[in-house]
C-alpha cells in the first residue's frame, strides 16, 4: 500500500523480543520500516499486550497509514521476536509519497484511511469484555459428548491460534480459563472442557 523500499540514509537498528515499537494513541516523527522478525498488534494494559489484534511478518511498513494521515497510532505494537526495522523520519516518508503521480499518491491516500477505519473497527470490537468473548467462544465450540452427555469443547487447536482468533494474548486465555474453573463455570484441564454452567456462560457472553 505505501512505498515499498525504505530510503539508504535509514540505519537498521535490532530490538529484542518483547520491546514496545509503537504506543496507540502517541503521534510520532518517523515510520518503522520491519525488515525482518514478527510484530504483534493490539492493545497494551499494564504493559502486557491482553488484547491482540494480529501479526505482522517483515518486511512490513508498521502504522505508515497514521505517519501519512497525520494521525496518532492507533494500536500498540510489540516485538514477538527479535526484529530488525528501519527508522524512517516522517518527513522523509512524505516527500517519497509526494514524489509519485498524483494517480497513485490520490490511490495511497484513499487506502491508507480505508485501513485506518478497519483497524478502528477492530480495535473497538476488542473493547467488548475479553471474558465475554471467551464464553462465547465456549459455547459456539461446544458438542455434546456421547457417552455422559455432557457438553464439552475439544481443544483441537493450539491455545495461540485460539487466543488469535478472540484477540487477546496466550497467557490471558490461560489465566481467563482458571478463573472460569474457579468459578465453577468450566472443568478440565487437558485438550477437553467440560461446560458445567451453560446460563452463567451465556450470561457472561451477553447473551
Amino acid at each position: 500500500m505505501l512505498p515499498a523500499s525504505t530510503p539508504s540514509s535509514a540505519s537498521a537498528q535490532r530490538v529484542s523480543p518483547g520491546a514496545v515499537l509503537l504506543r496507540r494513541g502517541e503521534c510520532t516523527s518517523q515510520v518503522l520500516h520491519v525488515d525482518q522478525g514478527r510484530v504483534m498488534l493490539g492493545i497494551l494494559e499494564q504493559g502486557t499486550l491482553h488484547h491482540q489484534l494480529g501479526v505482522v511478518e517483515g518486511p512490513f511498513w508498521l502504522e505508515a497509514a497514521s505517519g501519512l494521515l497525520g494521525l496518532p497510532h492507533a494500536v500498540d505494537a510489540v516485538a514477538e521476536t527479535e526484529v530488525s526495522l528501519h527508522p524512517v523520519a516522517l518527513s522523509d516518508f512524505r516527500s517519497h509519497v509526494d514524489s509519485l503521480p498524483e494517480p497513485s499518491r490520490t490511490l495511497l491516500t484513499d487506502l491508507a484511511r480505508a485501513q485506518r477505519q478497519q483497524t478502528e473497527v477492530a480495535v473497538s470490537r476488542l473493547a467488548k469484555d475479553a471474558d465475554a468473548r471467551c464464553a462465547e467462544w465456549l459455547l459456539n465450540h461446544a458438542e455434546r459428548d456421547t457417552t455422559s452427555g455432557r457438553l464439552q469443547v475439544n481443544l483441537s487447536e493450539r491455545k495461540r491460534t485460539i487466543a488469535a482468533q478472540l484477540g487477546i494474548a496466550p497467557e490471558t486465555l490461560s489465566r481467563m480459563f482458571k478463573q472460569l474453573r474457579e468459578r465453577d463455570l468450566i472443568s478440565g484441564r487437558g485438550r477437553v472442557l467440560q461446560l458445567l454452567n451453560l446460563d452463567a456462560l451465556r450470561q457472561l457472553a451477553g447473551g
